[in-house]
């Protein structure tokens, strides 16, 4: 007699973790007893030190901007919140901002989770929620009216729950196989202004390739290219605008070349054959210092400037990789990998559904960890400021859809968690809940960061003033 589960039976015992933890349960925000600003400085440590304050300066821009790069502080929070004791990997750090468009290598649009910096096995409530926040707090960012955040996030878990309930039916290889194309968002959408809106971007996405960024970024110098400095986003290590103190040990190297020499070698040998064979049409031109995103300014990212024969750029990022914030908060479930680098790529794999042909790591100088990318290509992301009420709540119920898909394809719990959430709206009307008083927490957090940059408790630079600093 076999002893496979039907779907009906893992439905079964989904619904029967609601014992462990009802659905109404999970509008708990957790243990918020701590203080956000001596989190902030323990994350902060060992980042570049003189970035430090350039991280501070654009998480003061607003409760929204602090949202997204406080993923440690949530996570703390969240280990004290209830949960159904489905332990899978997860992104991290599920933000509104952190999906978007990107080209697979057969040059089609995707839209899907791209960020991975904090991946790590966890319970999947944990990325519902952390998404769920950060519309309440982008709804409140951007004004609009009274209840239309608590729309949203409806729309948003109401989506995630729909398409879990479709994947609980399909097959493993359907479930990996699926893949969320800009055509068939253009097919979803209902409203043509909405089609009209998701052409244009597409249409933009298509001229950001590599060949269109290399004059943009670089000059050709007595016959090799050379990456042009903009400090404080991008600049050369070893150069002279360099915002690296003289005492740091990467300053030691003396040169580009002997901090790549290493990281590179190794970086190739996790590649698969064919793809290290591609890369040896290519020859190192360049290595810049890139400053990214919000909650990652300050540690290390590298950019890898390389041509072919005919001149044809690609360009590699590498990006230090941290131990994840939720590493020492998870209930259960431990990375199966000592490198993080290696736990990055290996949870970009697992949950996204095309991932890039040149996902490695590498062990850089003094032991970091860290993991190769494509830097850009045809990349796009929702540009929130233009959004009106009716386009976010479009943009959450696609968010939900790809969060549900990238669960149930990482996981393979997606019977279990279907027959925990049901049909109705309870699971939606707890998140609803959860994600205003988390917006209410995270705006008292806000408050206190910023009492702690005006005491000079933390110290503050905003682009504008490091770039006066630069005479280029």
């Amino acid at each position: 007699m076999s002893s496979v589960k039907t779907i009906k039976q893992r439905q079964e015992h989904g619904r029967s973790l609601r014992k462990l933890a009802a659905r109404k349960e999970h509008v708990a925000i957790g243990n918020v007893k701590r203080d956000p600003i001596k989190l902030l400085e323990e994350s902060s440590a060992g980042r570049v030190e003189k970035l430090v304050p350039l991280r501070y300066g654009r998480m003061l821009t607003s409760p929204f901007a602090f949202y997204r790069g406080t993923a440690n502080i949530q996570a703390h929070d969240l280990a004290g919140t209830p949960h159904s004791s489905l332990i899978q990997q997860i992104c991290g750090d599920c933000h509104l901002m952190n999906f978007g468009g990107f080209a697979t290598p057969e040059r089609n649009l995707l839209f899907d989770i791209n960020d991975f910096d904090e991946t790590h096995p966890g319970p999947w409530e944990w990325d519902v929620k952390r998404l769920a926040a950060s519309f309440t707090i982008a709804a409140r960012h951007l004004g609009l009216k009274p209840g239309a955040g608590d729309d949203i996030v409806w729309a948003a878990v109401q989506s995630y729950q729909k398409k879990m309930a479709e994947y609980a039916q399909m097959g493993a290889l359907d479930i990996w196989y699926d893949k969320i194309t800009y055509d068939r968002i253009l097919g979803w959408l209902k409203n043509n202004a909405d089609r009209e809106l998701l052409k244009n971007r597409i249409a933009r996405a298509t001229g950001r390739t590599h060949d269109n960024l290399l004059p943009k970024v670089a000059d050709k110098v007595e016959g090799c290219w050379q990456m042009k400095d903009t400090p404080p986003g991008l600049f050369h290590i070893h150069g002279s605008n360099t915002l690296f103190d003289a005492k740091d040990d990467w300053m030691k190297s003396g040169h580009w070349k002997s901090l790549s020499g290493k990281l590179y070698k190794e970086y190739l040998a996790t590649l698969s054959v064919s793809h290290r064979h591609l890369l040896q049409y290519f020859t190192m031109q360049d290595l810049a210092f890139k400053v990214v995103g919000v909650g990652s300014v300050g540690t290390r990212c590298l950019i890898i400037l390389m041509i072919d024969a005919q001149e044809n750029p690609l360009f590699l990022q590498a990006k230090e990789s941290r131990k994840s914030v939720l590493a020492q908060y998870v209930p259960s479930g431990r990375s199966a990998f000592a490198h993080e680098g290696q736990r990055v790529v290996a949870g970009q794999r697992l949950m996204q559904a095309v991932s890039d042909y040149f996902l490695g790591w590498a062990k850089g100088p003094s032991g970091r960890h860290f993991y190769f990318r494509q830097l850009r290509d045809m990349k796009t992301a929702a540009e929130l400021e233009t959004f009106d009420a009716q386009q976010v709540a479009v943009y959450a119920r696609l968010c939900g859809w790809v969060l549900a898909r990238a669960h149930a394809r990482a996981g393979g719990y997606a019977p279990e968690i279907s027959g925990y959430l049901g049909t109705g709206g309870q699971f939606s009307e707890a998140i609803v809940k959860y994600a205003n008083n988390y917006a209410d927490q995270a705006e008292k957090d806000f408050e206190k960061f910023r009492g702690a940059c005006r005491s000079k408790r933390l110290m503050v630079r905003s682009e504008a003033d490091f770039a006066a600093d630069f005479k280029l």
